[in-house]
């Protein structure tokens, strides 16, 4: 198996609250609360844990509360190669409501400074060889500029690492003209970025090309219950998942990225690399939390899974 470095930049202490139904300035009761240490690239981690590779984890963690992250790496076996930096890590709480509905409050994170920037840099030059990929994942804290984000994703390359990136907004934009390895947007956040629409195949596969011609290998558009589209040079496909009983859909495009890289890396077919990705998607919003842990159900769900060569309906 590979040995992988995920970055997450703003990670959280995620609350998870499961409450029958939201009832905006009301009092609301909830049936079960849950505090996971949390963040994009955290979440990718520890799928891939699970699905047997090495990793090693950082970007910049807040000094005042840093007990959750230090006993999940540890229980992992992660590498931590985070920044300490003054302050605390945000928390983010999600509402989940029991039709599946995520209502999400997220904090804005520590302030990281120039001085926590470089060593971050620092770090990587140090820790990157030998590693095969890097996921940069989530969003930006203050500090962090959309132009330092290009930077570090053209400095993880000239490392030698396969870059996959799962961002939005600004920091997308201008990470897009690094020409990361992989990104994994879902429809919303590529049609913002690259300023039209992209609902239809054809719509998605022109703008994929373009992509492509950036040096984007991979670009995987993630439409929730609807499937992924996965476009590679030279060829498209999609995937559609199986009915599942939806907890919290919080995690599943973490899982969706973590499940691709996974068969990337190992040199499995396209269709198997879509179908395990796509499965593992399913089975992380059946539960609250990250990670595989019923390799059977998992098996099952795969078996559920319907991957196509993807053409314009």
């Amino acid at each position: 198996m590979a040995k992988i470095l995920t970055l997450t930049l703003n990670p959280a202490l995620d609350l998870t609250v499961q409450l029958p139904l939201l009832a905006p300035g009301q009092v609301n009761r909830s049936d079960e609360m849950h505090t996971h240490a949390a963040g994009k690239g955290v979440n990718v981690a520890q799928v891939l844990a699970d699905l047997g590779h090495q990793l090693t984890v950082s970007g910049f963690l807040g000094e005042d509360n840093l007990q959750a992250f230090e006993t999940l790496f540890a229980k992992r076996g992660f590498v931590d190669a985070f920044i300490r930096v003054p302050g605390e890590t945000r928390s983010n709480i999600k509402l989940a409501e029991s039709d599946g509905r995520i209502t999400d409050i997220n904090g804005p994170g520590p302030m990281v400074d120039e001085a926590a920037q470089q060593a971050l840099l620092d770090r990587l030059d140090q820790i990157a060889p030998g590693h095969e990929a890097v996921v940069v994942a989530g969003s930006l804290p203050q500090g962090i500029s959309p132009a330092w984000l290009q930077a570090l994703i053209s400095r993880l390359k000239n490392l030698g690492l396969k870059v996959a990136l799962d961002t939005s907004g600004e920091a997308l934009r201008a990470a897009l003209k690094a020409g990361p390895w992989l990104i994994k947007p879902n429809t919303e956040e590529l049609a913002e970025v690259l300023g039209c629409e992209v609902v239809s195949v054809t719509a998605q596969a022109e703008a994929a090309s373009r992509l492509h011609a950036q040096g984007i290998e991979h670009v995987v558009i993630s439409h929730g219950a609807d499937g992924v589209n996965w476009f590679s040079v030279g060829s498209a496909m999609h995937a559609t998942p199986p009915k599942v009983s939806v907890a919290s859909t919080v995690g599943a495009g973490d899982s969706l990225l973590a499940g691709m890289l996974h068969g990337l890396l190992s040199a499995d077919t396209p269709e198997q690399t879509l179908r395990t990705a796509t499965a593992i998607a399913a089975m992380a919003v059946t539960q609250i939390g990250f990670g595989i842990n019923d390799a059977a159900q998992l098996a099952q769900l795969e078996q559920g899974v319907r991957v196509r060569p993807l053409t314009e309906q």
